[in-house]
Protein backbone atom coordinates (compact mmCIF):
# COMPACT_ATOMS: atom_id res chain seq x y z
CA UNK A 1 0.00 0.00 0.00
CA UNK A 2 1.35 2.98 -0.78
CA UNK A 3 1.77 6.04 1.66
CA UNK A 4 2.36 9.91 1.44
CA UNK A 5 6.11 10.69 2.38
CA UNK A 6 7.09 14.08 2.91
CA UNK A 7 10.35 14.70 1.82
CA UNK A 8 12.40 18.18 3.32
CA UNK A 9 14.89 18.94 0.28
CA UNK A 10 17.41 22.04 0.01
CA UNK A 11 18.20 23.65 -3.04
CA UNK A 12 20.70 26.56 -4.35
CA UNK A 13 18.59 28.97 -5.43
CA UNK A 14 19.93 28.82 -9.31
CA UNK A 15 17.83 28.18 -12.20
CA UNK A 16 17.53 24.38 -12.97
CA UNK A 17 18.12 23.49 -9.03
CA UNK A 18 14.92 21.75 -8.06
CA UNK A 19 14.49 20.66 -11.68
CA UNK A 20 16.76 18.32 -10.74
CA UNK A 21 15.75 17.07 -7.76
CA UNK A 22 12.37 16.37 -9.26
CA UNK A 23 14.08 14.62 -12.17
CA UNK A 24 15.63 12.42 -9.64
CA UNK A 25 12.38 11.62 -7.87
CA UNK A 26 10.49 10.72 -11.22
CA UNK A 27 13.47 8.11 -12.25
CA UNK A 28 12.47 6.51 -8.86
CA UNK A 29 8.96 6.32 -10.48
CA UNK A 30 7.30 8.38 -8.25
CA UNK A 31 5.01 11.01 -9.08
CA UNK A 32 4.73 14.22 -6.76
CA UNK A 33 1.78 15.19 -4.99
CA UNK A 34 2.53 18.15 -3.50
CA UNK A 35 5.07 20.73 -3.56
CA UNK A 36 5.74 23.67 -1.09
CA UNK A 37 8.17 26.53 -1.17
CA UNK A 38 8.95 26.40 3.36
CA UNK A 39 11.44 29.63 3.34
CA UNK A 40 14.51 30.94 1.53
CA UNK A 41 17.35 32.48 3.00
CA UNK A 42 20.81 32.96 2.35
CA UNK A 43 20.73 32.06 -1.31
CA UNK A 44 19.02 28.39 -0.59
CA UNK A 45 15.16 27.33 -0.91
CA UNK A 46 13.73 24.54 1.39
CA UNK A 47 11.36 22.40 -0.16
CA UNK A 48 8.71 20.36 0.82
CA UNK A 49 7.81 17.48 -1.55
CA UNK A 50 5.08 14.79 -0.63
CA UNK A 51 5.50 11.75 -2.53
CA UNK A 52 3.50 8.51 -2.35
CA UNK A 53 5.82 5.50 -1.73
CA UNK A 54 5.59 1.91 -1.10
CA UNK A 55 6.28 0.85 2.19
CA UNK A 56 9.00 -1.50 1.29
CA UNK A 57 10.04 1.04 -1.95
CA UNK A 58 13.70 1.67 -2.17
CA UNK A 59 15.03 4.95 0.45
CA UNK A 60 18.22 5.24 -1.32
CA UNK A 61 16.34 7.68 -3.31
CA UNK A 62 17.16 9.74 -0.25
CA UNK A 63 21.30 9.59 -0.90
CA UNK A 64 20.83 10.28 -4.42
CA UNK A 65 19.28 13.55 -3.65
CA UNK A 66 21.71 14.13 -1.15
CA UNK A 67 24.35 13.40 -3.67
CA UNK A 68 23.46 16.44 -5.77
CA UNK A 69 25.79 19.67 -5.62
CA UNK A 70 22.81 21.44 -5.80
CA UNK A 71 20.96 19.88 -3.36
CA UNK A 72 20.66 18.67 0.09
CA UNK A 73 18.40 16.08 1.70
CA UNK A 74 17.24 17.29 5.03
CA UNK A 75 15.03 14.82 6.39
CA UNK A 76 11.37 13.91 6.10
CA UNK A 77 8.38 16.24 7.33
CA UNK A 78 5.96 15.23 10.32
CA UNK A 79 3.56 17.65 8.71
CA UNK A 80 0.45 15.10 9.03
CA UNK A 81 1.65 13.83 12.45
CA UNK A 82 1.28 17.54 13.05
CA UNK A 83 -2.11 18.38 12.29
CA UNK A 84 -3.35 15.12 14.47
CA UNK A 85 -1.43 16.13 17.15
CA UNK A 86 -3.61 16.36 20.19
CA UNK A 87 -7.03 15.00 17.98
CA UNK A 88 -8.80 17.21 15.41
CA UNK A 89 -12.15 17.98 17.77
CA UNK A 90 -12.99 19.26 20.51
CA UNK A 91 -16.52 20.03 22.19
CA UNK A 92 -17.20 24.10 22.85
CA UNK A 93 -20.29 25.93 23.89
CA UNK A 94 -22.42 27.51 21.94
CA UNK A 95 -23.07 30.71 24.13
CA UNK A 96 -20.64 32.01 26.46
CA UNK A 97 -20.94 30.88 30.34
CA UNK A 98 -19.24 34.28 31.58
CA UNK A 99 -21.89 35.40 34.12
CA UNK A 100 -23.66 33.55 37.45
CA UNK A 101 -26.70 34.00 36.16
CA UNK A 102 -25.59 32.34 32.66
CA UNK A 103 -24.09 29.52 34.65
CA UNK A 104 -27.56 29.28 36.71
CA UNK A 105 -29.74 29.17 33.56
CA UNK A 106 -27.59 26.31 31.45
CA UNK A 107 -26.72 24.42 34.62
CA UNK A 108 -28.25 23.91 38.12
CA UNK A 109 -30.16 24.99 38.93
CA UNK A 110 -32.50 26.23 35.88
CA UNK A 111 -31.26 23.31 33.82
CA UNK A 112 -33.69 21.23 36.52
CA UNK A 113 -37.02 22.70 34.60
CA UNK A 114 -35.44 21.65 31.27
CA UNK A 115 -34.93 18.18 32.64
CA UNK A 116 -38.79 17.96 33.57
CA UNK A 117 -39.81 19.18 30.19
CA UNK A 118 -38.12 16.49 28.84
CA UNK A 119 -39.56 14.23 31.18
CA UNK A 120 -43.43 15.18 30.36
CA UNK A 121 -42.63 15.39 26.89
CA UNK A 122 -39.71 13.38 25.22
CA UNK A 123 -40.43 15.39 21.79
CA UNK A 124 -38.83 18.66 23.31
CA UNK A 125 -35.60 17.18 23.49
CA UNK A 126 -35.28 17.73 20.06
CA UNK A 127 -35.79 21.54 20.69
CA UNK A 128 -34.03 22.26 24.06
CA UNK A 129 -30.90 19.79 23.35
CA UNK A 130 -28.48 18.88 20.83
CA UNK A 131 -29.24 15.67 19.36
CA UNK A 132 -31.12 17.05 15.83
CA UNK A 133 -27.39 17.87 15.17
CA UNK A 134 -25.46 15.13 16.55
CA UNK A 135 -23.97 12.16 14.93
CA UNK A 136 -22.28 8.79 16.75
CA UNK A 137 -19.63 7.84 14.16
CA UNK A 138 -19.32 3.79 15.22
CA UNK A 139 -16.51 2.00 14.56
CA UNK A 140 -14.89 -1.79 15.59
CA UNK A 141 -12.13 -1.24 13.30
CA UNK A 142 -12.33 -4.62 10.78
CA UNK A 143 -11.95 -2.64 7.61
CA UNK A 144 -10.29 0.34 8.06
CA UNK A 145 -9.67 2.32 4.94
CA UNK A 146 -7.31 0.42 2.83
CA UNK A 147 -5.34 -0.63 6.29
CA UNK A 148 -7.73 -3.99 7.05
CA UNK A 149 -8.40 -5.03 10.35
CA UNK A 150 -6.06 -2.90 12.52
CA UNK A 151 -8.53 -2.70 15.45
CA UNK A 152 -10.67 0.37 16.62
CA UNK A 153 -8.05 2.25 18.50
CA UNK A 154 -6.32 2.82 15.26
CA UNK A 155 -9.00 4.33 13.54
CA UNK A 156 -9.94 6.44 15.80
CA UNK A 157 -7.97 9.05 13.58
CA UNK A 158 -10.31 8.49 10.75
CA UNK A 159 -13.19 8.84 13.15
CA UNK A 160 -11.86 12.02 14.05
CA UNK A 161 -11.57 13.31 10.46
CA UNK A 162 -14.93 12.10 9.60
CA UNK A 163 -16.26 14.34 12.71
CA UNK A 164 -13.97 17.44 11.92
CA UNK A 165 -15.63 17.15 8.46
CA UNK A 166 -19.08 17.03 9.44
CA UNK A 167 -18.71 19.81 11.67
CA UNK A 168 -17.25 21.99 8.58
CA UNK A 169 -19.08 21.26 6.05
CA UNK A 170 -22.95 21.13 7.65
CA UNK A 171 -22.34 22.10 11.44
CA UNK A 172 -23.17 18.67 12.81
CA UNK A 173 -21.80 17.70 15.93
CA UNK A 174 -19.60 13.93 15.12
CA UNK A 175 -19.07 11.81 17.84
CA UNK A 176 -16.55 8.91 17.06
CA UNK A 177 -17.23 5.95 19.20
CA UNK A 178 -14.59 3.18 19.18
CA UNK A 179 -15.65 -0.72 20.23
CA UNK A 180 -14.15 -3.95 20.60
CA UNK A 181 -17.03 -6.06 20.13
CA UNK A 182 -16.97 -7.94 16.83
CA UNK A 183 -20.05 -10.26 17.21
CA UNK A 184 -22.65 -8.67 15.31
CA UNK A 185 -25.51 -9.18 18.26
CA UNK A 186 -23.31 -7.81 20.43
CA UNK A 187 -22.80 -4.56 18.29
CA UNK A 188 -25.89 -4.30 17.95
CA UNK A 189 -26.59 -4.99 21.92
CA UNK A 190 -24.21 -1.95 22.62
CA UNK A 191 -25.37 0.59 20.12
CA UNK A 192 -29.01 0.07 20.84
CA UNK A 193 -28.19 0.51 24.31
CA UNK A 194 -26.41 4.26 23.64
CA UNK A 195 -28.09 5.26 20.66
CA UNK A 196 -30.59 7.52 22.81
CA UNK A 197 -27.62 10.16 23.14
CA UNK A 198 -27.71 10.84 19.07
CA UNK A 199 -29.68 12.06 16.73
CA UNK A 200 -28.17 9.69 13.84
CA UNK A 201 -25.89 6.52 13.93
CA UNK A 202 -23.06 6.58 11.10
CA UNK A 203 -21.36 2.82 10.78
CA UNK A 204 -17.84 3.19 10.01
CA UNK A 205 -15.11 0.81 8.51
CA UNK A 206 -17.30 -2.56 10.04
CA UNK A 207 -16.08 -5.58 7.69
CA UNK A 208 -18.14 -7.62 5.55
CA UNK A 209 -20.35 -9.71 5.61
CA UNK A 210 -20.53 -8.63 9.34
CA UNK A 211 -21.35 -4.66 8.49
CA UNK A 212 -24.90 -5.90 6.58
CA UNK A 213 -26.90 -7.96 9.90
CA UNK A 214 -25.27 -5.07 11.99
CA UNK A 215 -26.96 -2.47 9.96
CA UNK A 216 -30.20 -4.63 9.10
CA UNK A 217 -30.92 -4.95 12.69
CA UNK A 218 -29.94 -2.10 13.66
CA UNK A 219 -32.47 -0.29 11.27
CA UNK A 220 -34.66 -2.45 12.22
CA UNK A 221 -34.34 -1.82 16.08
CA UNK A 222 -34.10 2.41 15.92
CA UNK A 223 -36.51 5.15 14.66
CA UNK A 224 -34.08 6.64 13.70
CA UNK A 225 -31.36 7.15 10.49
CA UNK A 226 -28.63 4.66 10.39
CA UNK A 227 -26.33 4.51 7.67
CA UNK A 228 -23.14 2.13 7.08
CA UNK A 229 -21.14 4.79 4.63
CA UNK A 230 -18.43 2.41 3.12
CA UNK A 231 -21.90 0.89 1.49
CA UNK A 232 -24.03 3.49 1.25
CA UNK A 233 -22.07 6.44 1.34
CA UNK A 234 -19.94 4.78 -1.41
CA UNK A 235 -22.84 3.82 -3.65
CA UNK A 236 -24.33 7.68 -3.61
CA UNK A 237 -21.18 9.19 -5.19
CA UNK A 238 -20.66 6.11 -7.34
CA UNK A 239 -24.33 6.75 -9.10
CA UNK A 240 -23.89 10.37 -8.86
CA UNK A 241 -19.89 9.74 -10.94
CA UNK A 242 -21.64 7.09 -13.15
CA UNK A 243 -24.82 9.51 -14.21
CA UNK A 244 -22.03 12.28 -15.60
CA UNK A 245 -19.67 9.27 -17.24
CA UNK A 246 -22.35 7.50 -19.07
CA UNK A 247 -23.54 10.92 -20.16
CA UNK A 248 -19.98 11.91 -21.37
CA UNK A 249 -19.74 8.13 -23.39
CA UNK A 250 -23.70 8.77 -24.64
CA UNK A 251 -24.75 5.49 -22.54
CA UNK A 252 -28.11 4.99 -20.18
CA UNK A 253 -27.11 3.91 -17.03
CA UNK A 254 -30.60 1.76 -16.40
CA UNK A 255 -30.20 -0.17 -19.84
CA UNK A 256 -27.13 -0.95 -19.85
CA UNK A 257 -25.29 -3.95 -18.26
CA UNK A 258 -23.34 -3.04 -15.23
CA UNK A 259 -20.72 -5.24 -14.21
CA UNK A 260 -19.70 -5.20 -10.34
CA UNK A 261 -16.07 -6.48 -9.68
CA UNK A 262 -15.73 -7.19 -6.08
CA UNK A 263 -19.04 -7.34 -3.89
CA UNK A 264 -17.96 -6.88 -0.70
CA UNK A 265 -19.51 -3.91 1.18
CA UNK A 266 -18.66 -1.22 -1.13
CA UNK A 267 -19.37 -3.04 -4.11
CA UNK A 268 -23.05 -5.00 -2.61
CA UNK A 269 -23.59 -0.84 -1.63
CA UNK A 270 -23.13 -0.41 -5.36
CA UNK A 271 -25.04 -2.55 -6.82
CA UNK A 272 -27.88 -2.22 -4.47
CA UNK A 273 -28.56 1.08 -5.30
CA UNK A 274 -28.11 0.81 -9.29
CA UNK A 275 -31.24 -1.61 -8.97
CA UNK A 276 -32.61 0.91 -6.87
CA UNK A 277 -32.06 3.20 -9.85
CA UNK A 278 -34.06 1.37 -12.28
CA UNK A 279 -30.68 -0.56 -13.57
CA UNK A 280 -31.93 -3.37 -15.09
CA UNK A 281 -29.00 -5.77 -15.73
CA UNK A 282 -26.21 -6.25 -13.43
CA UNK A 283 -23.87 -8.92 -13.00
CA UNK A 284 -20.94 -9.28 -10.66
CA UNK A 285 -18.14 -11.56 -9.66
CA UNK A 286 -16.19 -12.11 -6.42
CA UNK A 287 -13.61 -14.75 -5.05
CA UNK A 288 -16.24 -15.48 -2.27
CA UNK A 289 -18.98 -17.61 -2.50
CA UNK A 290 -20.92 -16.25 0.05
CA UNK A 291 -20.59 -12.89 -1.46
CA UNK A 292 -21.92 -13.96 -4.99
CA UNK A 293 -24.77 -15.22 -3.01
CA UNK A 294 -25.87 -11.99 -1.59
CA UNK A 295 -25.53 -10.57 -4.86
CA UNK A 296 -27.36 -12.95 -6.56
CA UNK A 297 -30.50 -12.41 -3.96
CA UNK A 298 -30.73 -8.94 -4.77
CA UNK A 299 -31.17 -9.80 -8.29
CA UNK A 300 -27.52 -9.86 -9.97
CA UNK A 301 -26.13 -12.51 -12.12
CA UNK A 302 -22.74 -14.25 -10.58
CA UNK A 303 -20.07 -14.65 -13.53
CA UNK A 304 -16.42 -14.92 -13.94
CA UNK A 305 -14.00 -11.22 -13.90
CA UNK A 306 -13.72 -12.24 -17.86
CA UNK A 307 -17.17 -12.59 -18.02
CA UNK A 308 -17.98 -9.38 -16.83
CA UNK A 309 -15.38 -7.52 -18.91
CA UNK A 310 -16.64 -9.68 -21.97
CA UNK A 311 -20.40 -8.63 -21.21
CA UNK A 312 -20.74 -5.21 -19.01
CA UNK A 313 -21.41 -1.98 -20.63
CA UNK A 314 -20.34 -0.09 -17.56
CA UNK A 315 -17.83 -1.52 -15.13
CA UNK A 316 -16.91 -0.61 -11.70
CA UNK A 317 -14.03 -2.27 -9.43
CA UNK A 318 -13.69 -2.26 -5.84
CA UNK A 319 -11.82 -5.35 -4.76
CA UNK A 320 -8.35 -3.35 -3.52
CA UNK A 321 -6.67 -5.26 -5.95
CA UNK A 322 -3.82 -3.32 -8.10
CA UNK A 323 -3.65 -3.64 -11.97
CA UNK A 324 -6.56 -7.01 -11.86
CA UNK A 325 -7.96 -5.94 -15.35
CA UNK A 326 -5.79 -6.56 -17.41
CA UNK A 327 -5.49 -3.91 -20.99
CA UNK A 328 -6.22 -6.57 -23.12
CA UNK A 329 -9.95 -7.15 -21.59
CA UNK A 330 -11.07 -3.75 -22.21
CA UNK A 331 -13.83 -3.33 -25.24
CA UNK A 332 -14.51 -0.45 -27.55
CA UNK A 333 -17.17 2.12 -25.84
CA UNK A 334 -17.26 0.60 -22.69
CA UNK A 335 -17.25 2.74 -19.40
CA UNK A 336 -14.85 1.65 -16.46
CA UNK A 337 -14.77 3.04 -12.99
CA UNK A 338 -11.68 1.20 -11.32
CA UNK A 339 -12.24 2.50 -7.71
CA UNK A 340 -9.70 0.79 -5.49
CA UNK A 341 -7.34 3.49 -3.58
CA UNK A 342 -4.52 4.02 -3.74
CA UNK A 343 -4.05 1.63 -6.48
CA UNK A 344 -6.65 1.57 -8.84
CA UNK A 345 -7.61 -2.25 -10.80
CA UNK A 346 -6.81 -0.63 -14.34
CA UNK A 347 -5.20 3.17 -14.39
CA UNK A 348 -7.74 4.98 -16.55
CA UNK A 349 -4.97 6.18 -19.33
CA UNK A 350 -4.07 2.83 -20.02
CA UNK A 351 -8.28 1.85 -20.45
CA UNK A 352 -9.26 4.89 -22.53
CA UNK A 353 -5.73 3.88 -24.26
CA UNK A 354 -7.33 0.52 -24.92
CA UNK A 355 -10.48 1.83 -26.16
CA UNK A 356 -12.69 2.70 -23.50
CA UNK A 357 -15.31 5.69 -23.69
CA UNK A 358 -14.71 6.71 -20.21
CA UNK A 359 -12.55 5.78 -17.22
CA UNK A 360 -11.85 6.96 -13.88
CA UNK A 361 -10.25 5.66 -10.61
CA UNK A 362 -11.15 6.50 -6.95
CA UNK A 363 -9.26 9.44 -6.16
CA UNK A 364 -11.43 11.64 -6.64
CA UNK A 365 -15.22 9.95 -6.13
CA UNK A 366 -14.97 10.40 -2.10
CA UNK A 367 -17.60 9.57 0.32
CA UNK A 368 -17.30 13.32 1.37
CA UNK A 369 -18.83 14.46 -1.65
CA UNK A 370 -22.02 12.19 -0.03
CA UNK A 371 -22.43 11.98 4.07
CA UNK A 372 -22.06 15.40 5.23
CA UNK A 373 -25.55 16.33 3.17
CA UNK A 374 -26.71 12.53 3.80
CA UNK A 375 -26.92 12.72 7.74
CA UNK A 376 -27.84 16.59 7.85
CA UNK A 377 -30.55 16.32 5.26
CA UNK A 378 -31.72 13.38 7.46
CA UNK A 379 -31.76 15.06 10.26
CA UNK A 380 -33.30 18.61 9.04
CA UNK A 381 -36.27 16.15 8.68
CA UNK A 382 -36.82 14.19 11.38
CA UNK A 383 -36.09 11.22 9.01
CA UNK A 384 -36.58 7.78 10.98
CA UNK A 385 -34.66 6.15 8.42
CA UNK A 386 -32.70 6.44 5.53
CA UNK A 387 -34.31 5.43 2.14
CA UNK A 388 -33.51 4.69 -1.50
CA UNK A 389 -35.40 8.04 -2.59
CA UNK A 390 -32.73 10.15 -0.34
CA UNK A 391 -29.76 8.02 -1.29
CA UNK A 392 -30.89 9.03 -5.18
CA UNK A 393 -31.55 12.51 -4.40
CA UNK A 394 -28.05 12.70 -2.50
CA UNK A 395 -26.58 11.23 -6.14
CA UNK A 396 -28.76 13.40 -8.48
CA UNK A 397 -27.90 16.81 -6.72
CA UNK A 398 -23.88 15.78 -6.33
CA UNK A 399 -23.57 15.04 -10.61
CA UNK A 400 -25.73 18.40 -11.29
CA UNK A 401 -23.32 20.33 -9.03
CA UNK A 402 -20.36 19.49 -10.97
CA UNK A 403 -19.41 21.67 -13.67
CA UNK A 404 -18.52 21.15 -17.45
CA UNK A 405 -16.15 18.23 -17.68
CA UNK A 406 -16.06 17.20 -14.08
CA UNK A 407 -16.86 13.77 -13.49
CA UNK A 408 -18.04 14.94 -10.07
CA UNK A 409 -17.57 18.43 -8.03
CA UNK A 410 -14.72 19.46 -5.50
CA UNK A 411 -15.94 17.88 -2.26
CA UNK A 412 -14.92 21.38 0.13
CA UNK A 413 -17.45 23.26 -1.85
CA UNK A 414 -19.81 24.50 0.89
CA UNK A 415 -22.95 25.18 -1.26
CA UNK A 416 -22.39 21.38 -2.83
CA UNK A 417 -23.44 20.45 0.68
CA UNK A 418 -26.38 22.73 0.67
CA UNK A 419 -27.55 21.43 -1.93
CA UNK A 420 -27.57 17.67 -1.08
CA UNK A 421 -28.66 18.53 2.34
CA UNK A 422 -31.78 20.45 1.03
CA UNK A 423 -32.27 17.21 -1.84
CA UNK A 424 -32.31 14.75 1.06
CA UNK A 425 -34.21 16.37 3.15
CA UNK A 426 -37.32 17.60 0.68
CA UNK A 427 -36.81 13.28 -0.54
CA UNK A 428 -37.43 12.29 3.19
CA UNK A 429 -40.49 14.46 3.48
CA UNK A 430 -41.82 13.24 0.18
CA UNK A 431 -41.49 9.36 1.00
CA UNK A 432 -42.70 9.84 4.63
CA UNK A 433 -39.08 8.88 5.97
CA UNK A 434 -39.49 12.61 8.14
CA UNK A 435 -41.45 12.61 11.16
CA UNK A 436 -41.98 14.30 14.37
Amino acid sequence: MKIPEILVVETIHKPGSLARVLQVIADAGLAIEHLTALRRDSGRTQWEITVEMDEEADRSLYDRIDQLPIARFVGKSDRVFNRHRGGKIRVVATQPINTMQMLRDVYTPGVARVCLAIRDNPEAAHDFTALDHTVAIITNGTAVLGLGNIGPLAGLPVMEGKAALFADLVGINGVPILMTETAPERVVEIIAGIEMSFGAIQLEDFAAPECFEIEQQLQKRLSKPVLHDDQHGTAVVTLAALLNGTRNARLDVRSSVVGQIGLGAAGHGIARLLFAYGVREIIGTDLNADAVRRFEALGGQGTTLQGVMQRADIVVATTGAKGLIKPEWVRKGQVIFALSNPEPEIEPVVARERGAAFAADGKGINNLLAYPGLFKGALDAHARRFTDPMLMAAAEAIAGFARGDELVPDPLERELHETVTEAVRAAAVASAAGSR
